[in-house]
Protein backbone atom coordinates (compact mmCIF):
# COMPACT_ATOMS: atom_id res chain seq x y z
CA UNK A 1 0.00 0.00 0.00
CA UNK A 2 1.39 3.47 -0.83
CA UNK A 3 2.71 5.44 2.13
CA UNK A 4 0.27 8.32 1.52
CA UNK A 5 -2.66 5.90 1.90
CA UNK A 6 -1.56 4.83 5.40
CA UNK A 7 -2.35 6.60 8.67
CA UNK A 8 -0.17 7.38 11.65
CA UNK A 9 -0.57 5.35 14.82
CA UNK A 10 0.88 5.26 18.30
CA UNK A 11 2.17 1.77 17.48
CA UNK A 12 4.29 3.18 14.61
CA UNK A 13 5.56 5.99 16.86
CA UNK A 14 7.13 3.57 19.33
CA UNK A 15 9.27 1.74 16.74
CA UNK A 16 12.28 3.68 15.48
CA UNK A 17 13.37 2.49 12.04
CA UNK A 18 16.87 1.13 11.49
CA UNK A 19 19.17 2.34 8.68
CA UNK A 20 18.05 -0.35 6.25
CA UNK A 21 14.37 0.40 6.81
CA UNK A 22 15.03 4.14 6.45
CA UNK A 23 16.86 3.61 3.14
CA UNK A 24 14.01 1.47 1.79
CA UNK A 25 11.36 4.03 2.75
CA UNK A 26 13.48 6.96 1.55
CA UNK A 27 13.55 5.36 -1.92
CA UNK A 28 9.77 5.90 -2.00
CA UNK A 29 10.17 9.67 -1.44
CA UNK A 30 12.23 11.37 -4.16
CA UNK A 31 13.48 14.78 -3.05
CA UNK A 32 13.54 13.90 0.65
CA UNK A 33 16.70 13.29 2.64
CA UNK A 34 17.73 12.41 6.17
CA UNK A 35 19.49 15.17 8.13
CA UNK A 36 20.22 14.95 11.87
CA UNK A 37 17.71 12.13 12.44
CA UNK A 38 14.94 14.02 10.59
CA UNK A 39 13.29 13.54 7.21
CA UNK A 40 13.70 16.86 5.33
CA UNK A 41 12.49 18.40 2.09
CA UNK A 42 12.14 21.90 0.64
CA UNK A 43 9.17 23.19 -1.34
CA UNK A 44 9.12 26.30 -3.51
CA UNK A 45 6.13 28.49 -4.39
CA UNK A 46 5.35 31.49 -6.58
CA UNK A 47 4.57 33.84 -3.72
CA UNK A 48 3.71 34.23 -0.05
CA UNK A 49 0.03 33.39 -0.55
CA UNK A 50 0.84 30.01 -2.10
CA UNK A 51 3.41 29.35 0.62
CA UNK A 52 0.94 29.99 3.43
CA UNK A 53 -1.81 28.03 1.66
CA UNK A 54 0.55 25.03 1.57
CA UNK A 55 1.47 25.51 5.25
CA UNK A 56 -2.21 25.69 6.26
CA UNK A 57 -3.12 22.59 4.26
CA UNK A 58 -0.15 20.73 5.74
CA UNK A 59 -1.20 21.81 9.24
CA UNK A 60 -4.66 20.34 8.57
CA UNK A 61 -3.12 17.03 7.46
CA UNK A 62 -0.73 16.97 10.46
CA UNK A 63 -3.59 17.64 12.87
CA UNK A 64 -5.62 14.79 11.37
CA UNK A 65 -2.66 12.41 11.69
CA UNK A 66 -1.72 13.74 15.16
CA UNK A 67 1.88 14.00 13.96
CA UNK A 68 3.40 17.42 13.44
CA UNK A 69 6.41 18.65 11.44
CA UNK A 70 8.94 21.33 12.17
CA UNK A 71 8.55 24.05 9.54
CA UNK A 72 10.78 26.83 8.36
CA UNK A 73 8.52 29.24 6.46
CA UNK A 74 9.81 31.93 4.10
CA UNK A 75 8.25 34.19 1.46
CA UNK A 76 8.25 31.61 -1.33
CA UNK A 77 9.56 28.40 0.22
CA UNK A 78 9.04 26.02 3.12
CA UNK A 79 11.40 23.51 4.66
CA UNK A 80 9.55 20.58 6.21
CA UNK A 81 11.14 18.25 8.78
CA UNK A 82 9.52 15.14 10.16
CA UNK A 83 10.90 13.15 13.09
CA UNK A 84 9.52 11.33 16.10
CA UNK A 85 11.18 12.98 19.06
CA UNK A 86 9.89 10.39 21.56
CA UNK A 87 11.48 7.59 19.52
CA UNK A 88 14.73 9.49 19.06
CA UNK A 89 14.67 9.25 15.29
CA UNK A 90 12.52 8.26 12.36
CA UNK A 91 9.43 6.07 12.52
CA UNK A 92 6.93 4.93 9.94
CA UNK A 93 4.74 7.89 10.98
CA UNK A 94 7.38 10.29 9.63
CA UNK A 95 7.40 8.60 6.23
CA UNK A 96 3.61 8.44 6.09
CA UNK A 97 3.37 12.17 6.76
CA UNK A 98 6.18 13.01 4.34
CA UNK A 99 4.31 11.08 1.63
CA UNK A 100 1.10 12.99 2.41
CA UNK A 101 3.10 16.23 2.31
CA UNK A 102 4.57 15.28 -1.06
CA UNK A 103 1.12 14.41 -2.42
CA UNK A 104 -0.14 17.81 -1.26
CA UNK A 105 2.75 19.59 -3.02
CA UNK A 106 2.29 17.57 -6.21
CA UNK A 107 -1.42 18.40 -6.42
CA UNK A 108 -4.11 16.22 -8.00
CA UNK A 109 -2.91 13.34 -10.14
Amino acid sequence: MPLAALHCSSEHASHRLDDEQIAARLAELPGWQVQDRALVSNFGFADYYETIAFVNALAWIAHGENHHPDLSVHYNRVQVEWSTHDAGGLTLNDFICAAKCQALANGPA
